[in-house]
């Protein structure tokens, strides 16, 4: 026999004040997951890199606080305890993959403080599923830190105060100074240097030696470093600068002089010359225009003259 419908049903307001377990559970909130933690944080510092930022220089916060529903804190506190901190471990770690990002884009990437700060706390008018959060720039002053700590404790079997000191190392990385407060210092290496010359990083093919015979050189060296295939010599009239360029600071020497190549299928070294006299290893160099070098074989080791005043040795790096 069907079952016939009620009144209220009829009248379509049975679902006015009957919740059915379908419609129940419907509505009932999901808990946070580790993973909706994990990339809410990230957002809100990507959020603070764009409004913080500014010509050129990549700025973000350094303090994050965030506040969960009392219900889903204790969840995480009693149910997975220990999870906030594998959260803000690999949140920190995602940090600074983005800034490695950034200074390879050219950014200027200076962090504000020496350390990260979270505070991850629960407050009262947060319904389930909700995040808040406060992030600030400077989670503290920096303090210098001293070379040991002196840590003072009572044990409970004797009930004496004792004073030991403890080394830094020992309490590197996380401190727990309360249920729910991460603190991180900012160790992370941001590579590649930005006060490091980009040359620096080519692998050096020959060094060059010089001794001027100007007074104020007297007794010293010119050292040069060949780090690209060709490079020219030049006196001090020569206006070109970068990397390729060996400037040999004396009238002595034409600009350019020299036109020195690296041939990376037989490992030798190749000379023209431009200047008005070039003698290497005691034999005359003929002298070549520019636009046509004529190119003789430089072996290592081997001793230039310029113009009958300036010698040039070159050896292997």
């Amino acid at each position: 026999m069907d079952k016939q419908p009620s009144i209220w049903q009829r009248m379509g307001i049975q679902d006015w004040f009957l919740t059915s377990e379908k419609t129940t559970n419907a509505k009932k909130p999901q808990s946070l997951t580790p993973d909706d933690v994990y990339n809410y944080v990230i957002a809100k510092f990507n959020d603070s890199v764009r409004e913080l930022s500014f010509a050129g220089r990549v700025v973000f916060y350094h303090e994050y606080i965030i506040s969960f529903n009392p219900e889903d804190y204790q969840e995480f506190m009693n149910n997975k305890q220990g999870i906030f901190g594998l959260i803000v471990n690999e949140t920190v770690k995602k940090f600074y993959e983005q800034l490695k990002q950034y200074r390879l884009a050219g950014k200027t990437v200076v962090p504000s403080s020496s350390k990260w700060v979270f505070r991850l706390v629960s407050h009262p008018d947060y319904a389930r599923g909700d995040i808040g959060f406060i992030g600030k720039l400077l989670p503290g002053n920096s303090v210098k830190k001293e070379e040991n700590l002196r840590v003072t404790f009572i044990p409970r079997q004797t009930g004496i105060a004792q004073t030991f000191d403890v080394s830094q190392d020992v309490l590197k990385g996380f401190n727990y100074y309360s249920e729910g407060y991460y603190e991180l210092p900012y160790e992370e290496d941001l590579e590649p240097d930005q006060t490091a010359p980009v040359n620096d990083k080519k692998k050096v093919l020959a060094r060059f030696e010089t001794i001027l015979p100007e007074k104020q050189f007297a007794g010293k060296k010119v050292e040069y470093l060949m780090k690209d295939d060709e490079i020219i010599v030049s006196g001090n009239e020569e206006e070109r600068e970068g990397g390729n360029i060996f400037k040999i600071p004396t009238e002595w020497v034409n600009s350019p002089h020299l036109q020195i190549r690296y041939n990376k299928s037989d490992g030798k070294f190749y000379l023209a010359s431009f200047g008005e006299r070039t003698i290497l290893n005691e034999n005359d160099v003929e002298r070549s225009d520019v636009n046509a070098p004529a190119w003789v074989e430089l072996p290592v080791n081997s001793r230039i003259l310029l113009n009958g005043i300036v010698g040039v040795n070159i050896f292997k790096s």
